[in-house]
């Protein structure tokens, strides 16, 4: 699921751009897998479906919906999904713009919309009384959950429940056994407040890939280093430590407008059918990152995704985008590309 970016949005400068990037987004992941792209008006899904079906993207991969939002991050205003005895679960939480930074009404409201067009198998459920991105948690699959104290107990989420209390939500409805929190790691230009998704990633149940900053004069350097302990201190539930897999650190990448550092990060990789996707930024350091991935993800195709721009508004690729998985999408028409 991707939320294309409208003419009204924090993109308005850069929309040729971004909408560049998004179809080629939109490309690759068609080769693999069905795509469910969020319009914001009629106009917009004509085009996007004339584009596609230039560029041969299979009518019967593509879902284009109308259903306007604030801003493009479906990591964080997507669906979560839960497989509950081989049956799937779509709940649908409070999304408030990273704790009220930024306007997040109709991105909130977006997964409503789509489930009134009947887009989704599964009823939505509703978690609206919690506010919780998709961003701000890694799991396992296997009952493992991943997270930042920086965002998952920040006080301008959630502020009437404390880590107990979050924790016990979390294994109630998202069936996580254990969670491992995270003292440390940022990204500077980041507003997520810690986005554990820019930071470490799970690859399997024993494996978990993270940025670690290899530049003691880098104002990262302490607190990754910091990070890179805790995860060597995590146990897995047998025991024994994680298989840990450093990211490569990319040089800086500062914003061309008024030079502020952006959130680069190679953490933010994309897990799709048989392939990952990887972001990135015409640094050096590309190559390391396939690299790395390849070995995280054996027999998966490595894709690079140029995010330069994406980058510009404090995002990557795996922000772009939420999974549904087998049994949450209908294999609906898409009536609107062009035959």
């Amino acid at each position: 699921m991707l939320s294309w970016p409208g003419r009204d949005s924090d993109w308005a400068s850069l929309l040729d751009a971004i909408e560049t990037t998004f179809i080629t987004l939109i490309e690759v992941i068609a080769r693999y897998q069905h795509v469910l792209v969020t319009l914001p008006d009629e106009s917009t899904r004509q085009r996007l479906a004339m584009t596609l079906s230039h560029l041969g993207v299979p009518d019967n991969r593509l879902s284009l919906v109308i259903a306007p939002s604030d801003d493009t991050w479906a990591r964080d205003h997507g669906p979560l999904t839960v497989i509950e005895h081989g049956t799937a679960r779509l709940l649908d939480y409070r999304f408030t713009g990273w704790g009220g930074k930024f306007s997040a009404e109709r991105d909130n409201a977006l997964n409503g919309v789509l489930a009134d067009q009947g887009i989704f198998t599964p009823e939505l459920e509703s978690m609206q009384q919690i506010v919780l991105e998709g961003g701000g948690v890694e799991t396992d699959g296997q009952g493992t959950l991943l997270t930042t104290r920086s965002c998952l107990l920040n006080p301008n989420r959630n502020p009437h429940l404390d880590q107990a209390a979050i924790e016990a939500h979390l294994r109630d409805h998202l069936g996580i056994q254990r969670v491992l929190w995270l003292e440390n790691g940022y990204l500077e230009g980041d507003d997520t407040d810690s986005h554990i998704d820019t930071l470490a990633r799970f690859c399997d149940e024993q494996t978990i890939a993270y940025v670690r900053c290899d530049d003691p004069t880098d104002p990262h350097f302490e607190a990754l280093s910091a990070m890179e302990r805790e995860l060597k201190a995590f146990r897995r539930c047998d025991g024994q430590p994680y298989r840990l897999i450093a990211l490569p650190w990319p040089g800086p990448c500062f914003d061309p407008e008024d030079g502020h550092r952006l959130p680069a990060t190679y953490a933010n990789f994309l897990i799709i059918n048989d392939a990952v996707l990887m972001p990135s930024y015409a640094d050096r350091a590309d190559y390391a990152a396939m690299q790395a991935l390849s070995e995280a993800f054996p027999g998966r195709d490595i894709i690079p995704i140029d995010c330069r721009q994406v980058i510009r508004q404090h995002g990557s690729l795996h922000c772009l985008t939420m999974q549904l998985p087998t049994g949450t999408l209908k294999a609906i028409e898409n009536r609107y590309a062009e035959k």
